[in-house]
């Protein structure tokens, strides 16, 4: 296998000085936490912790090197490799590591594209990546690595052969993602939708889709730029295309003159199926996740699929096995003596468009004899003045979707439990663990409960508690079964 980088790359594209010799460079981190032997150790300053304190602990680890200012070598003389980059930024290892993304991205001949939406930016990405996948060497970003940190991060970690590079960008404030586009500069740029996230960074919702509309500044000559044609600021986000690079547009949804169009979507408790036109083609293909919002996500999948050259076919069979992240919307069976529950798991994030879409979601879902549907919901956050109202208006989603019982979790989120009638309230707590004990003895077989909520009110303790005690266990009680003579 041949390293991620040479010593006079790293060099060339930082103008730096590898002082020791480093070991092969196989990937790059900046978390001691998750670093891999070989990889690049770039010690950039969080906003809590300076990365130089543990650049020791990163060597000790195994990395194949520590990038770190010029004006700190000195300090780790004799305790491994380390390139010593100059810079009078505020952070020049930060700095060198967006150059050398930049290197990596002049490197590369691989087709590149950008994601960003103020909903299911995720997990298009990852679907992207999995079908492309299926097609050629594919890099794409990890997780949520979408910021000024995680998009050249990204980037450094794509090796020269790649084939396909998928880039998640995302924004909570205006022109943060001009310069991250600047710096994927994708082949084809994909808007899922424009919300009201983020809203209280922003004075109007237009405003949310100027930001997004971004991504197209970074398109290079020639390039393609994919936009959610249902939305109702799609002539704003189509001006950005029109004022880019972008050598042509390519639109989806339901829309009668979307270029790929859902002619049809069937939604079933733990799957979809979509029929589709395809820039004038038939295509059928089936979804291994369920809910009307991946559906149609899936549709800006396959018109980026087309504007890339892949294969409309392979990709369609690859949609089959594409299966939900956890915290995106991943399904686990929750063992009880009389039969089974289940748990979905949406507790990565939440804004009122994706909430709604999980109520609907969760409606979907078939319950045995005797089962509830039941929504767990945490704040939603960055809201601003609205944030009252935004909780509030849930109620009527979960009257519309049938949810039997809200329990919630947040200060927020009370004001939708207020709203709500008696008969459909279960709890509300101010945190999100204090509701683990009165749901984990309200379940039962036949139930089906979902789990959301912002990423930092912790919803995700909820469903590891409910998994430790009704699916792990049960794994364990299976295993003992199967052992016993």
């Amino acid at each position: 296998m041949m390293d991620l980088w040479t010593p006079q790359a790293l060099e060339a594209a930082t103008g730096g000085r590898l002082v020791g010799a480093p070991h092969a460079i196989s990937g790059a981190s900046i978390d001691t936490r998750t670093l891999q032997p070989g990889d690049l150790f770039f010690a950039i300053r969080g906003e809590a912790r300076d990365g130089h304190d543990f650049v020791a602990d990163a060597l000790g680890r195994g990395a194949g090197a520590a990038v770190v200012a010029q004006d700190r070598a000195e300090t780790f003389a004799g305790t491994g490799p380390v390139l010593a980059v100059p810079g009078e930024g505020a952070d020049p290892v930060l700095d060198a590591m967006r150059a050398i993304g930049q290197a990596a991205r002049d490197r590369t001949q691989a087709a590149i594209v950008a994601v960003t939406g103020s909903v299911g930016k995720t997990g298009t990405k990852e679907a992207l990546r999995h079908v492309l996948g299926a097609q050629g060497e594919t890099h794409a970003s990890v997780a949520s690595y979408n910021n000024h940190w995680g998009v050249p991060l990204t980037l450094a970690r794509m090796p020269a052969a790649t084939r396909f590079g998928v880039f998640e960008i995302g924004m909570n404030h205006a022109h943060e993602i001009l310069p991250l586009a600047a710096q994927v500069r994708p082949d084809v740029a994909l808007i899922t939708t424009v919300e009201p996230v983020h809203i209280e960074h922003f004075p109007s919702l237009s405003a949310i889709a100027d930001a997004k509309g971004e991504i197209f500044s970074g398109l290079r000559p020639g390039g393609v730029a994919v936009i959610n044609r249902d939305n109702p600021n799609f002539p704003r986000l189509l001006a950005h295309a029109q004022a880019s690079q972008a050598g042509r547009v390519i639109t989806f949804g339901e829309h009668a003159e979307a270029d790929v169009r859902a002619l049809r979507i069937v939604l079933r408790p733990d799957l979809s199926v979509v029929d589709a036109v395809v820039m004038g083609q038939p295509v059928t293909y089936q979804l291994g996740t369920a809910g009307r919002h991946t559906a149609m996500n899936s549709l800006g999948v396959m018109a980026v699929i087309h504007a890339l050259g892949a294969d409309l076919a392979r990709a369609a069979l690859s949609l089959a096995a594409l299966r939900p992240p956890a915290g995106r919307g991943e399904r686990t069976a929750l063992r009880f003596e009389a039969g089974e529950a289940f748990l979905v798991d949406e507790s990565y994030n939440a804004n009122p468009a994706s909430m709604r879409a999980s109520l609907a979601t969760l409606a979907g879902i078939e319950t045995g004899a005797r089962g509830r549907r039941i929504a767990v919901l945490g704040d939603m956050l960055e809201l601003g003045p609205t944030s009252e109202d935004q909780h509030r208006g849930l109620a009527e989603a979960v009257e519309t979707n049938g949810i039997d019982l809200v329990f919630t979790a947040g200060a927020r989120m009370r004001h939708l439990f207020e709203a709500l009638p008696v008969s459909r309230r279960g709890i509300a707590a101010a945190e999100s663990a204090d509701l683990i004990e009165p749901l984990a003895k309200l379940l039962r077989a036949g139930d089906a409960v979902m789990v959301k909520g912002s990423n930092s009110i912790r919803m995700g303790r909820i469903v590891e508690a409910l998994k430790a005690r009704y699916a792990d266990a049960a794994t364990q009680r299976d295993s003992a079964r199967a052992a016993a003579p």
